[in-house]
């Protein structure tokens, strides 16, 4: 894709990564951390959006519910529920750091339609201009099918391509792609870098996600992976559970799983958005 913009930077955080997974409550020092690093690299002079999940888990931590919703209605009621607590914890995390946030709530017709989807980039432009990072959800309490955004993992790589950045950073319970569950088998090296995309790589992701509290699998990482590097962003999959990797990514001198861009001018993201995100 043309015009990427450098030094922008897009960072998801799934679920399971801003929980104790003991209790499966808030890890208050771990989204404290994480805006120390965001607010730090705005400091360096980076375009920074942060892709949050969190809201349902936050939604049932609220509500005391152990196990993680079935019905659609209670997802999204737990959605409601936990989004404005979600937000009201970044806010006070990232004025520890003097560093102004607002909210973007995505739904996939707000991607779709031509209008809505030029008024998200808009908003996204003046945010940046102004020094506030943008924390970007799923609408999940209005809309069904943005909760099988796979824990936002496709929806992290689709703003990367909203807001034409240069870099995405998913951070995850896991430190990349490896060649087999490194949690079942003992052999599982870390691949650290991917430059193709065939079945037998999708094949080694396999199709689970990662916890109770999260949706995305590596699988969801995987087409995150290809949107983005297909339209012009390098991507990188890398363990949340020291969030000062963010810095050691930017630096070049990370343990992780880097997928460098190949802008193909032939993709259509919009089209896969319509065809396969349901």
């Amino acid at each position: 894709m043309e015009d990427i913009k450098k030094n922008r930077v897009v960072i998801k955080i799934g679920s399971n990564s801003l929980m104790h997974p003991e209790t499966g409550k808030v890890d208050y020092l771990k989204i404290e951390r994480l805006a120390m690093e965001l607010s730090d690299l705005k400091n360096k002079g980076y375009d920074v959006c942060l892709v949050s999940s969190g809201a349902i888990a936050v939604g049932r931590q609220t509500m005391g519910i152990d196990t993680r919703p079935k019905k659609m209605p209670e997802k999204q009621a737990l959605a409601s529920i936990g989004q404005n607590r979600l937000m009201t914890i970044y806010e006070r995390a990232f004025n520890e750091f003097n560093q102004l946030t607002g909210q973007i709530l995505l739904t996939k017709n707000t991607i779709l339609d031509n209008v809505s989807r030029k008024n998200a980039q808009n908003a996204f432009e003046e945010l940046f201009k102004m020094d506030v990072i943008p924390i970007v959800n799923a609408n999940d309490t209005i809309s069904t099918y943005d909760i099988q955004f796979g824990d936002n993992d496709t929806l992290s790589a689709i703003v990367s391509y909203l807001v034409r950045a240069e870099r995405l950073i998913l951070l995850s319970d896991i430190d990349g792609l490896y060649t087999a569950d490194p949690h079942k088998d003992p052999d599982a090296k870390l691949i650290p870098k991917v430059d193709e995309f065939n079945e037998e790589l999708f094949e080694m992701a396999g199709t689970k996600p990662g916890s109770d509290v999260g949706t995305g699998g590596m699988r969801t990482k995987l087409i995150a992976a290809k949107i983005a590097t297909k339209t012009g962003t390098d991507m990188v999959i890398a363990n949340a559970k020291d969030v000062r990797i963010i810095h050691d990514i930017i630096e070049g001198d990370f343990k992780g799983t880097f997928f460098p861009a190949h802008p193909d001018k032939n993709y259509d993201v919009l089209t896969y958005i319509e065809s396969t995100i349901i």
